[in-house]
This record gives structure tokens, sequence and C-alpha cells, in this order.
């Protein structure tokens, strides 16, 4: 198979994982998964591998193959895995569950490498810019800062007590990190350096973005400057687009008929994927705020999509 410079796929209730033509939106290969649903989808820096997370484990599938069938599978969480991405050379991956824990996985090796106890149910991990920190959100409302050269939680805090962090993003620079709650609520935090290594957070903005839970709420990308925006999927059925200087809206994106769940960027911050109970993903014009294509394939609740359409690494 010739490799697509773009890959799009997105996962549902059905127990299927999709791979999509962005631009004709054809569904050009579906993978079963039998095994549990799928509850988010990530593709490798270097476009070669689709991370599926489910319950209890992780499943890599090859990006350029047909087989139905894994490469590897990473089995050592005992719930649902809520959260998975990778370190930004694909030499290590790492993943958040309901079983309480925050996992690191050598991709060369079987097993887990490290691991690390949040003491309730993760529902979203990223990684910082500096490749060196996760930052943790669970289901009691902590969040938390692994610093993975001490190999320790460097920093915790509690935006609102008792209540679920579903989704965390961070700026491409490493200056902002937003913490999306299930009500409807994002809190923004300038991200300072301290004397060491360890990141403080300083915060900036509470924006009341939603009135029903956010389900994830992503920044836009390095390539999108000097534009920044902050993207939010609601059970609302909308996604809301907040400019960054000022947290202003800019746009709500109306057509889904159900909640939203996932979303991702294009590399260029032009265009917008998003994930849908309705069944369906959606492309979006970031500057006329339309959707232009819909994805329709599968049969329940698309809950998760992945979209790599920027250049691998060198590997200079």
């Amino acid at each position: 198979m010739t490799q697509p410079s773009v890959i799009l796929a997105t996962a549902s209730y059905d127990h299927t994982i999709r791979f999509w033509e962005a631009k004709s939106g054809r569904c050009y290969r579906t993978i079963q998964y039998p095994d549990s649903q799928v509850n988010r989808l990530e593709i490798t820096p270097d476009k070669r591998y689709l991370a599926a997370a489910g319950n209890p484990h992780i499943k890599l599938f090859d990006v350029n193959s047909n087989s139905p069938h894994p490469v590897m599978s990473y089995d050592s969480h005992t719930a649902n895995v809520m959260a998975v991405g990778f370190q930004c050379d694909g030499n290590w991956m790492y993943s958040g569950s309901e079983d309480g824990t925050v996992k690191i996985w050598d991709l060369r090796a079987p097993g887990c490498q490290r691991e690390y106890e949040s003491r309730a149910a993760v529902n979203t991990v990223v990684l910082h810019p500096n490749q060196t920190e996760l930052i943790s959100g669970d289901q009691n409302g902590n969040i938390r800062v692994w610093d993975l050269t001490a190999n320790s939680c460097s920093c915790e805090l509690v935006p609102e007590v008792d209540t679920a962090v579903r989704s965390l993003t961070v700026m491409w620079d490493g200056s902002l990190v937003v913490a999306a709650n299930n009500h409807g609520t994002c809190y923004v935090w300038r991200l300072l350096r301290g004397n060491q290594t360890m990141t403080n957070f300083e915060p900036l903005h509470k924006l009341q973005a939603h009135n029903k839970y956010i389900l994830k709420c992503l920044l836009s990308p390095e390539f999108c400057d000097p534009h920044r925006y902050l993207a939010t999927a609601s059970a609302d059925h909308t996604v809301k687009i907040w400019n960054v200087d000022g947290f202003t809206l800019e746009k709500t994106l109306i057509g889904h008929q159900r909640w939203v769940w996932d979303c991702v960027f294009s590399v260029d911050g032009a265009y917008l994927i998003t994930a849908s109970s309705d069944t369906t993903a959606r492309l979006w014009s970031m500057s006329s705020g339309e959707d232009i294509r819909v994805y329709q394939g599968h049969h329940k609740a698309t809950v998760c999509c992945a979209l790599h359409d920027g250049a691998e690494p060198s590997s200079s």
C-alpha cells in the first residue's frame, strides 16, 4: 500500500476503526475491534502506526497494511484506557486509565516501563512539549504533573473539587494549559518555569464555555500561529472556537445532532475534524465555520478521531 499523506481514522461503539480519505470522504479500510469499545485513537509521529485505547488493552495497528490484526498489544491496565499519546520521536507511548494509573511504554519492548498512581480514574493525559512532563486529569478533579526526570509527581492542583477533569490541552510552545470539566468550564493557566525544571501554574482565565459537559478541549497547533484558538467539544452538540487572546468566542460549529466527543486540528489549524454520537465525523473549515465533509459509515456513536496530515519527523 502506498502511504497516504493524510491519515484520518475514527472509532465507534460499533466496534470498528475506520480509515478515511479526508478529501473524498471515502472509507478505504475497516478494522473490526471486537474486544471492547475504543476510547481514544492516536497516530505515531512517523505515521506508521495507529494506537487504539480500549478496555483494558492498547493495541497498535499498522497504518500501511490491510491486516486486521494488531502488531502489538499493551496489556497491563485493568480498566478502560482513556488517554494515549506518543513522545515526539515516537520512542515511547503514554497512557491513562480508569484504573487510576498513568503508564509509560517503550514501543520496542513488551510490558510497561513506568507507572504513576493518580488514585482516581484518569480521564486525560497530555505530554508537555518539553517531553519531560506528563499532565493528567482525573475523575475527582485532580490535575497532576508527573516529572519523568525525577520520576515523581511535581505538582498537584484541584480547580473545582469533585468535578471531573474531562480533557487537558497544552499550547505547542508550553505557554498555556487548559483543563475542561464536566460543568462546561475551562480553566486556563500560564505555565511558568520555576528555578528547577518544575512547571508552575499561574491562573489566567476561567471560561464558562458550555452549559453541559465538555468532552474535549484542544489548543491549535504551531503552524496556525499567529492565530491561537481553543476548541471545546461538548454534550450540547456543538464545538466552540475561542480566540486565545482574551478567550472571546470566534465561532460555533453547528451540525452534529448529538454529543461531540472528540476533535483534532489539521497541522496548519485551517481545518478541524470532529467525532459525534450521531455516528458521523465531520471536517470543518475554520475560516467559514462550515462543515465541508461528512464521514458516514459507522453504525453507532463515533467517539474518537485521529488525524496526521503533517510531515514525519526527519530521521536526521
